[in-house]
């Protein structure tokens, strides 16, 4: 759980950090080029959802995920069996996913900056704490679906 915990808290850290100095740097709605032609910070507000669905409706999806990570934190804390990868993996998760509910309460809305340019059909906006959340999502699906299948065998 310590393990969890700490992750979590330098994810966090990382993240609002991240939030706070392009807050402080870039004005709203300018881009600054990082690797022109492919990577931008770009300062926008995401209002919304993922993907900037639901705009305006913020707070339902800080709600929303503020009682999603207080399960996690419960289930990991009550939890006695599960792997060191899942504590890492979901430390990686609930930081990422406590930044976001934070920059809803400090800035009433979600700071998103990396813009990645030249890919067709993507034209998405995000913020560090959405690369943490992979980062911890993807091997915690891909390490589940090896145990699963090596538990059939």
């Amino acid at each position: 759980m310590l393990l969890f915990a700490g992750i979590a808290l330098l994810v966090l850290l990382a993240s609002q950090a991240s939030s706070y100095l392009i807050n402080e740097n870039i004005p709203l709605g300018n881009s600054v080029a990082v690797l022109d032609p492919s990577l931008y910070f770009t300062h926008i507000r995401n209002l919304g959802g993922v993907f900037g669905m639901a705009q305006g409706k913020g707070w339902l999806f800080a709600v929303f995920s503020f009682a999603l990570l207080t399960g996690l934190v419960v289930y990991l804390w009550r939890s006695s069996s599960l792997q060191r990868y899942e504590y890492i993996c979901f430390g990686f998760v609930a930081g990422g996913g406590f930044s976001n509910v934070l920059d809803r309460l400090v800035y009433g809305s979600v700071v998103d900056f990396i813009d990645i340019r030249g890919i067709p059909f993507w034209h998405y906006i995000f913020n560090t704490a959405d690369v943490f959340i992979h980062v911890g999502l993807w091997p915690l699906l891909i390490f589940s679906l090896i145990a699963a299948r090596h538990n059939n065998q």
